[in-house]
């Protein structure tokens, strides 16, 4: 029993790391995505990804370009404009939140590129199982909020990006430690 327990756990390390490998193999051949330095997160939803990347390309390729030829560490907080309403970057200061202060969130009109430029922070990503809904979708505002148990947590660095599909819901700005975090948020319209 031990062993097909163990014979489990291994295929599924390695169909996790093949995944990774796809997912990390496949964006550094994007000509946009080459010269990046953070990678995406491990558990992309490569599928979606790939989808939307084809779907709608120069969008992607100018988030991937706006990422590569700005120096981050040095672009003021505020609101950066790229492609009009396609795809507009936003930078961020501050210290993050205790966890009970932050809650699951979702979007329907925009994918959530999320980076953090310095600092460490905390953040969850969740299928909509067993979701409570607290504050139904706002299209004017492109958010929905929720109250959901479990969700897979990550602590995010400036090594990695991570990539928010409408079929997800996350939970960021989660506190690591009291320092202050640079965090750019790209959104990118969903292709339909």
């Amino acid at each position: 029993m031990r062993l097909k327990i163990s014979a489990i756990l291994l295929a599924t390390t390695l169909l996790a790391a093949c995944s990774t490998n796809k997912a990390q193999h496949w964006l550094k051949k994007q000509p946009s995505a080459m010269t990046l330095k953070p990678v995406v997160y491990k558990d992309v939803d490569l599928t979606e990804f790939q989808k939307q990347y084809y779907a709608n390309k120069s969008t992607w390729d100018k988030a991937f370009q706006f990422m590569a030829t700005h120096n981050l560490e040095e672009l003021a907080p505020g609101k950066y404009p790229i492609d009009g309403e396609n795809v507009f970057a936003s930078i961020t200061e501050s210290v993050d939140k205790r966890f009970e202060d932050t809650k699951w969130e979702a979007h329907k009109k925009y994918i959530d590129l999320q980076y953090i430029i310095r600092g460490k922070e905390k953040m969850g990503e969740a299928s909509f199982e067993n979701e409570k809904v607290i504050r139904p979708y706002d299209a004017a505002h492109d958010i929905a909020i929720f109250d959901i148990n479990g969700g897979k947590f990550y602590v995010a660095d400036s090594s990695t990006f991570y990539l928010f599909f409408p079929g997800t819901t996350h939970r960021p700005s989660i506190m690591v430690n009291q320092e202050k975090v640079k965090k750019l948020v790209i959104k990118i319209r969903v292709a339909e």
